[in-house]
């Protein structure tokens, strides 16, 4: 989504849409590259902490909504750490992880394991993309 929102990081103008789409199929992979393993450790990680602590919090207070509203904040206090790039992050986070719970269905290690093809699959097509970009280029 980054590379749709900002798909030149170093303020360069893009005057026309077939280089705005080549500049979000090149940034595309870098910004997966650079901020994929962050989310990954950082994202799960604070979501276990946030989690652990909602449920702490939530028993002692004996409130539903207080659940929603307490993970809520603590998503997003830990995603201020970079800003609006990682509170953007911590949203999606805080999204994907209520719809889940609301399916209350028990996910296996092998499911998460497949999920890891997804972020897989986009660098590779934007990869391919930025190289078929290079090839036509050169013909």
């Amino acid at each position: 989504m980054l590379g749709l929102i900002i798909p030149n990081p170093f303020g360069e103008t893009i005057s026309s849409l077939p280089n705005y789409l080549f500049a979000v199929a090149l940034s595309t992979p870098v910004y997966l590259m650079y901020s994929f393993p962050a989310i990954l450790f950082y994202g799960v990680l604070t979501s276990i902490i946030s989690d652990k602590v909602n449920q702490f919090t939530s028993t002692k207070m004996k409130k539903e909504k207080s659940e929603i509203i307490i993970s809520d904040i603590l998503h997003a206090v830990f995603g201020l750490i970079l800003l609006l790039y990682s509170l953007g992050a911590s949203l999606l986070f805080f999204i994907t992880d209520r719809v889940l719970q609301k399916k209350n269905k028990v996910y296996k290690p092998r499911q998460a394991i497949k999920s890891f093809a997804i972020p897989l699959a986009v660098w590779l097509i934007f990869m391919g993309i930025v190289y078929l970009e290079h090839i036509l280029n050169d013909v």
